[in-house]
């Protein structure tokens, strides 16, 4: 099979032949069918997040939002068989730890980063090797298109638990995204469809425009403000019920912090690069002043993605709608490159293997 590799960090990533995986007795082997290109992929292209043990290893294979085909398949292994659609999570979780067994398999005391750390080979590749299966492979509906829910294992349910569970949204509150990447339009997305009046926050015209074909009531162009909360503050009539950071930036931080209202839930999704190394100065006094709420946001359980299932059954959400390009795995490096500079719109995807 072939995979793309991390040889250097912020260099082209090398095009390697490797030999199949075989599936441990817990765990099955997946054909990948499609993996998103996500801007945490980009962290660990340029080596980012070694303070919480994500700065994948030189010579480890990139990768972290995929679809596949179920090819080989754990003698132990219940929940899925041979020629099984699945979606995987990036974050695999052991099923037995304390927090696997109250639900938070997204939390686990053990978890493995698919695609950053040893152990877990990454999905810019033809196969990917699945532990503990019965927790981490979900079956995929009948009908559902593998590329259009390949950014389903990160950008798209991290965005949907954000909305959904953490700020649970109701219908006709005011939601301000800062940050239009793939998380940011996925949230924009998923917020519309709770209900919420959407407003988008970035620099570029092209992810402006997108977030409104998603969905937003309007957009803030925060190179053309002098205050881009400020703004949001007067379209909302005083503040958002909810905001969320989709890019980690201590700017954006702040900034969708006092774009609340008094009693405002914020959600914090982007994480810091080397330049802050884990820590963001937060607009501390208003937080306490006007009982914010400061949520984390890290992807989905597993046993949660039925929900998104259901709604995009019912044509209330659609993960393809944010998709914007279908690539080979000989492009990857390219649109990691075109993110060092926030270059791409919504979510690239690897559809092409050979």
């Amino acid at each position: 099979m072939k995979a793309a590799v991390l040889e250097a960090y912020e260099a082209p990533l090398a095009i390697r032949g490797f030999d199949s995986y075989e599936a441990d007795p817990d765990g099955v082997v997946a054909r990948i069918d499609a993996c998103g290109v996500c801007r945490s992929d980009w962290h660990g292209w340029v080596g980012s997040w070694e303070w919480f043990d994500f700065k994948p290893p030189l010579g480890h294979v990139l990768g972290h939002e995929p679809s596949g085909t179920v090819i080989d398949v754990g003698e132990n292994v219940e929940t899925v068989v041979e020629g099984d659609h699945i979606a995987i999570p990036f974050n695999f979780a052991c099923g037995h730890c304390g927090q696997c067994r109250n639900g938070y398999e997204n939390l686990c005391a053990n978890q493995l980063g698919l695609g950053f750390q040893e152990g877990a080979p990454g999905a810019f590749a033809e196969e990917v090797p699945v532990p503990n299966a019965d927790t981490n492979a979900v079956r995929l509906p009948e009908g559902v298109d593998p590329v259009e829910v390949a950014g389903m294992g990160c950008r798209f349910m991290t965005a949907y638990r954000g909305m959904a569970h953490k700020a649970d949204v109701s219908r006709g509150e005011y939601v301000v995204v800062f940050g239009l990447g793939g998380i940011g339009l996925s949230a924009v997305h998923v917020a519309d469809a709770l209900g919420g009046n959407v407003i988008g926050v970035d620099l570029m015209d092209e992810k402006l425009s997108m977030a409104e074909e998603l969905g937003a009531i309007e957009t803030v162009d925060a190179s053309a403000v002098t205050d881009p909360a400020a703004a949001v503050r007067s379209i909302t009539d005083g503040g958002a019920h909810v905001s969320l950071d989709a890019l980690g930036i201590e700017e954006t931080c702040r900034s969708a912090i006092r774009s609340l209202r008094t009693r405002g839930r914020h959600v914090q999704i982007g994480l810091t690069s080397k330049e802050q190394y884990g820590f963001n100065s937060l607009p501390t006094d208003a937080i306490v002043m006007n009982e914010i709420q400061i949520h984390g946001s890290s992807g989905l359980p597993p046993a949660k993605y039925e929900e998104m299932f259901r709604m995009i059954e019912h044509d209330q959400i659609d993960p393809g709608a944010v998709v914007t390009d279908r690539i080979g795995l000989e492009d990857v490096s390219d649109e990691l490159e075109a993110m060092t500079n926030y270059g791409t719109v919504g979510i690239p995807v690897v559809s092409e293997f050979a």
